[in-house]
C-alpha cells in the first residue's frame, strides 16, 4: 500500500538557488550542511539529468547511512525534483521510496516542500517522520548557509 507525505518549510534565502542546488549542485550540499551530508557523487549520467544515478552519504537518527538513487523527474516550471531511491539503508525498511523537493517562489518567503512516496516492507515498518524532519532540517541548513 503507498503512502504520502508532505512538509513545508519557509526560507528566506533564495529559492532559486535552492532549487539549482537540488538538480545541479547536490554534490556541494555537504559543504552547505555537513551534520546532515558527508557526501553526494555522481555514480552514472549528468548532474541534473533525468536517469542520472546519485549516491549520498548521510547521517540520519544520529547512524552514518547511504542512499542510491536516481533522478526520476525535474520540473523547471515547477522548480522541483524528484529522486526515487534503488539502494541503500532505505530499502531495509519501504519496498519503494521516492522523494520530491519542490521551491515555490511566488511569496516574499520562499516555500520549500518535501514529498515523500513510499511503500513499507511491512506493517511493522514505522512512517518516515524522522527523515522528514532530516529533510526540512537539512533545508534550514542550507538557508543558513546562504544568509551569512
Amino acid at each position: 500500500m503507498a503512502n504520502k507525505m508532505v512538509r513545508q518549510v519557509a526560507i528566506k534565502s533564495d529559492g532559486d538557488v535552492f532549487h539549482e542546488i537540488f538538480r545541479d549542485r547536490p554534490h556541494h550540499i555537504s559543504n552547505m550542511a555537513p551534520a546532515h551530508i558527508q557526501g553526494c557523487a555522481l555514480h552514472e549520467g549528468e548532474w541534473g539529468k533525468v536517469g542520472s544515478i546519485v549516491f549520498w552519504n548521510y547521517t540520519h537518527d544520529g547512524k552514518e547511512k547511504v542512499a542510491k538513487e536516481v533522478i526520476e523527474a525535474v520540473d523547471e516550471a515547477n522548480k522541483s525534483v524528484t529522486y526515487k531511491v534503488i539502494e541503500g539503508d532505505l530499502m531495509q525498511l519501504y519496498k519503494s521510496f521516492s522523494a520530491t523537493v519542490h521551491v515555490d517562489t511566488s511569496s516574499v518567503d520562499n516555500l520549500v516542500t518535501w514529498t515523500f512516496q513510499y511503500e513499507k516492507l511491512n506493517d511493522g515498518v514505522e512512517d518516515p517522520n524522522t527523515l522528514m524532519d532530516f529533510c526540512i532540517s537539512l533545508a534550514k541548513a542550507i538557508e543558513a548557509h546562504h544568509l551569512k
